[in-house]
Formats: C-alpha cells, structure tokens, sequence
C-alpha cells in the first residue's frame, strides 16, 4: 500500500505513532510490575473478605455508649475543616491573581505563584499534617493549618482556571474608562468569577470534612483520634459507630453544599 492510499485512510485504521506504542509499553509494563509487586493471590483474597466478614460480626450492632464523646469530637473535626477552609478560601483568591496570566503583575510574579500553588497541591495533607504536628504540636490548630494549605492548593489552581476564561470585553470597557488594574479586578473579574468561585470553595469544604477526619488519625485533632483508638483497642462496635457519624456529617454537608450551588450557579 502506498503512502497515498495510507493518507486516505480513515483515521482508525491508521497506525499509531512510535510514542503512542511506545506510551502504550510502558504502561502495560508498569501495570505488570505493580501487579506483580502487590503480591496478588487467591488465598490473599479470600483471607482477606473471610477477616472483613469477621469486622463486620464484631462491629455489630454499633455501640452507642461514648456517642457524647463521639459527637464533641466530630463537632471538632467540623470546626478544623470549617475555619481552615474559610481561611484558605480567603488566601486562595489573591494567590489565584497574582498567578493568572490575565491578572499577574508580572511574569515572573505568575511562574514563582504557580509553582508555590502546585507545591502546595503535590505534597499530600497527610505529610502537611505531621509537619505542623512538629511544628505547633497536637491538636486542632495543627489540622486548621493543614487544612488552610490543603485548600490553598486545591482552590488556588480552580479560581486562577476560572479568571484565565473569563471574557475580556468587560475587562477591557472599564480600562477604556481610565478605571485601575484594582478596578478592573474588583469591578469586573471577581463579579463574573463569583459563582465559579463559591462552587469551587463549596466543594473544598466537602474535601476538608473528609481530611480532617484522616488528619486526626496523625494527631491533628478530631475524630481520627476517636477512630485511630478505637481501632488500636479493638472496640469495632465503637469504630462503626464512629464510622456511621462521620457518614451522616459528611452527607449532610454534601446535600447542603449541592443545594446553595444550585441557587448560586
């Protein structure tokens, strides 16, 4: 077959390119070595759904006795995620503007943000967490400020998306007026990202319910800590308990936050 009738072919008969194989490769290659690595057997499975089975006899019914405790504890959860996400909301727009190519001061200004936003975002909350465990000690205020990085990271990265897209006409009719840079930014970005920008700090609370129920099990505070003992000492019927909480908060949360995005969007 000529190199002319190869041209006139239909895309999906057309052979791939050498770094598309050669991407194709790699994968599979690593996929084997992963699989390989983890070990996977038969018997490891089946042990494995026998001991669940076991958890679950043992976690049930749920025990209800510490629900007091149980309940300080998540309203403490609930406070870090509430106050670490407020802040980190606050601090992510002005990070976001300085790091959009249509708001930064400056070039080197954009690069130097970005990639203090994606260092933010590539280091894992777990890491952040016993970094400021180190650094203030147990406790909640070393989750809130986990937390506050955390949503730096995530809600940082959305906003500057949402102000690279917005439109320029609007822009660009308040600078025919003589109006600022600040001007601009307060009179015509931040109105048409609003409800961009609510959305994305809606979802942030959502993931930093969930965080700061991981983050007390370094001792970041909060209900981890319950979790973490409970699981040590093998109270499973106290652990569901716990378990079925942190289910009926995190819900909840989620209904609300869908609800004042469909008002807002």
């Amino acid at each position: 077959m000529t190199n002319k009738s190869l041209q006139h072919m239909p895309p999906r008969f057309r052979l791939p390119k050498i770094i598309t194989v050669a991407g194709i490769i790699v994968f599979i290659s690593l996929f084997a070595l992963g699989m390989t690595h983890a070990n996977i057997s038969f018997d490891r499975v089946f042990t494995g759904i026998a001991n669940m089975f076991h958890f679950l006899w043992s976690a049930f019914p749920p025990d209800p006795s510490r629900i007091s405790a149980i309940s300080g504890a998540m309203y403490e959860t609930f406070q870090i995620a509430l106050v670490g996400t407020t802040f980190g909301v606050l601090l992510s727009l002005p990070i976001a503007l300085l790091a959009s190519r249509n708001t930064s001061p400056h070039s080197i200004i954009r690069v130097v943000t970005r990639g203090l936003v994606s260092t933010l975002r590539t280091v894992p909350d777990l890491i952040w967490a016993l970094i400021f465990v180190i650094s203030v000690g147990l406790g909640p205020l070393a989750g809130i400020l986990t937390i506050i990085v955390d949503t730096i990271g995530f809600c940082a990265r959305f906003f500057s998306e949402r102000i690279e897209e917005i439109q320029k006409g609007p822009s660009q009719a308040l600078e025919s007026t003589g109006a600022t840079k600040l001007g601009v930014i307060s009179g015509s970005i931040i109105p048409l990202g609003f409800p961009s920008f609510v959305a994305t700090s809606l979802f942030a609370v959502e993931k930093s319910i969930r965080s700061a129920v991981i983050l007390g099990l370094v001792g970041a505070g909060g209900i981890g800590v319950e979790l973490s003992t409970a699981f040590t000492v093998r109270r499973y019927d106290e652990a569901l308990m716990i378990v079925i909480l942190i289910l009926v908060v995190v819900i909840a949360v989620e209904q609300i936050s869908s609800a004042i995005r469909k008002k807002v969007i």
